[in-house]
């Protein structure tokens, strides 16, 4: 049978149909939907992880105890579980072992752009590169078949747009795998450096039969059309080039992205006078071909930046647009913003107001970087906002120690924030942190962390106490304060900025858009009272704007959180 899934859901459909047992990850876009769906089916263990090195040694130590595992994660995930990645390319595997990465080409929801074929090849793992749903479960289930054949961990690359466009999917029923024995292999398994020498010379002899196995394997395919021009490509890329492109040239289509073969790509190119590389982000395959002597053309034409598309494709290749992809000019521009009843805005607005240096961090909270409140100074990575802050503090000193905080989610806080704060207060940096505790992982869509008292399957969890948790490691000013209400806020940043030791503060208001949340009745503008002041507009709140040279307040929005009826000094806002 047959089904339209997305990408993301295939994957998990191949998970599921491979006899995984085992799935571990954190939620990061576009990868997280992979993880949601395999929760689903009662054959497989799922869980949120506090962070990705936490989900892949988890999978990893199920794979040693003999079980089909799994891992997902987006491109900038793939950077924290690094450590362990890459040493249990030296260990290999024991169960089956595939680990989902979702690069985001155009930077829909990620600070950079990555190619995380770079890690493959520096890791020396395989690497599998679907293109349609079809091969997302394809690829999955491959990928336990190659990580048992090959003794080793195996990453399947994913993009934003294979994750989360829908194709048909072949439905077949799970195949169940019995648990592998485990025995003990201290020489396999660890990694001193006398044990980790030898398996050096196993990972390498490794790559040389992986590259044998990409020469024939069925997933590297040649589409000989007769052309004269040759185009080699890979995953969402060659959905593109073919929309583009059509049957006026060949192709090499690469399912299999790393180790990459040679004579197959020397046969290809010796049929053709022309050869093109359509590769996204980074010229990987075009090294490769250029370096076995094959003259082509790739960078040049199409650059490292930003997604490709069968306009530009057909554009660069042959000079036309394709009509199919004929899109409306000058949509307009609907940039991001933090949702009415935001808990957040309360937070940036205070800190908007009094002018104060904001070490951001990476979530929902992101958006105070945006117009109106223009707030956050910097932004780097997950947990990053409190170990910037200890630095600029330090070296700043009395100068900036009063003025500058860190803002922080729940999730990322126990994602990596933890360890920067035991930093701080270990290092005694005189340094506030803000925790927006929003009772959710908001930015992804609404997964559970360890701070929420339920699992991945909404079945209740032992929760993190925050406030005691930052008491343990040494933190002994920690204050709760409610964002809805401005007043408590301001004395809380004002209170705490001042005072001369390591201080947090916990923003406590649930996410406006979680089910369970009860909402006031919305506000609404007394024309009469209202003298056009545009106050209420500093907060940036999407259900706020201005009709008929008056303040005016969408009621299919609002849901009642008073910030801006505080904000009103003519009384002109009211329930």
């Amino acid at each position: 049978m047959k089904k339209l899934m997305l990408g993301n859901e295939a994957f998990a459909r191949g998970l599921y149909e491979a006899g995984c047992r085992f799935a571990s990850s954190y939620p990061g876009t576009p990868s997280t939907e992979i993880t949601e769906a395999i929760a689903k089916y009662n054959e497989v263990y799922a869980e949120w992880a506090p962070n990705e090195k936490v989900a892949l040694e988890s999978a990893l130590g199920a794979s040693f105890a003999g079980a089909r595992a799994f891992a997902a994660m987006k491109h900038v995930g793939l950077n924290v579980a690094a450590d362990p990645l890459y040493t249990a390319s030296y260990t290999g595997v024991n169960g089956g072992l595939v680990v989902a990465v979702a690069d985001d080409p155009g930077m829909h929801s990620s600070q950079n752009e990555q190619d995380s074929r770079h890690h493959a090849i520096a890791s020396k793992l395989p690497m599998l590169e679907p293109s349609d749903s079809q091969e997302c479960k394809d690829f999955a289930i491959l990928g336990y078949e190659l990580s048992e054949t090959f003794d080793t961990p195996v990453l399947v690359r994913t993009a934003t747009r294979v994750a989360h466009s829908q194709s048909a999917v072949e439905q077949l029923p799970r195949q169940e795998q019995t648990l592998k024995s485990y025995e003990k292999n201290p020489q396999k398994y660890v990694m001193v450096p006398a044990n980790a020498k030898l398996r050096h010379v196993v990972v390498e002899e490794r790559t040389q039969k992986l590259i044998a196995y990409a020469e024939t394997a069925p997933i590297n395919q040649v589409e000989d059309n007769g052309a004269e021009i040759g185009v080699i490509t890979c995953g969402a890329a060659y959905q593109y080039a073919k929309d583009a492109l059509g049957s006026q040239v060949n192709y090499l289509k690469l399912g299999m992205t790393n180790p990459l073969p040679k004579q197959l790509f020397l046969d290809f190119a010796a049929k053709c006078k022309t050869i093109y590389i359509i590769e996204e982000l980074d010229g990987i395959l075009e090294q490769h071909v250029k370096a076995l002597g094959i003259d082509c053309k790739g960078k040049e034409i199409f650059g490292c930046i930003g997604e490709l598309n069968q306009i530009i494709i057909a554009e660069k290749l042959l000079g036309t647009k394709p009509e199919s992809a004929a899109y409306p000019e000058n949509l307009p521009i609907r940039p991001p913003v933090m949702c009415a009843g935001c808990p957040h805005r309360g937070v940036f607005y205070t800190l908007a107001k009094h002018k104060i240096t904001v070490s951001g961090d990476i979530g929902c909270y992101t958006l105070g970087a945006a117009k109106p409140l223009e707030s956050i100074d910097w932004t780097i990575c997950m947990g990053s906002s409190i170990s910037c802050l200890h630095g600029f503090n330090k070296v700043r000193g009395e100068e900036s120690q009063n003025q500058t905080v860190a803002v922080i989610g729940d999730s990322t806080f126990m994602h990596t924030g933890l360890n920067s704060l035991v930093n701080v207060a270990y290092n005694a940096s005189n340094s506030t942190v803000i925790i927006l505790d929003n009772s959710i992982t908001g930015m992804t869509g609404h997964q559970q962390n360890p701070t929420t008292g339920k699992n991945l399957k909404g079945d209740p969890a032992a929760a993190v106490d925050l406030e005691a948790l930052c008491h343990a490691i040494g933190i002994k000013r920690v204050r709760v304060a409610d964002p809805y209400h401005l007043a408590e806020m301001e004395q809380a940043i004002t209170e705490e900025l001042a005072v001369n030791e390591p201080s947090v503060i916990i923003s406590r208001r649930p996410c406006a858009l979680l089910k369970h949340v009860k909402h006031n009745p919305p506000l609404h503008v007394e024309n009469d009272q209202c003298k056009s002041c545009k106050m209420c507009l500093k907060l940036g709140c999407p259900a706020i704007s201005m009709k008929d040279g008056k303040a005016y307040i969408d009621h299919t929005q609002c849901v009642g959180c008073g910030i801006c009826e505080e904000l009103c000094k003519f009384g002109a806002i009211q329930k």
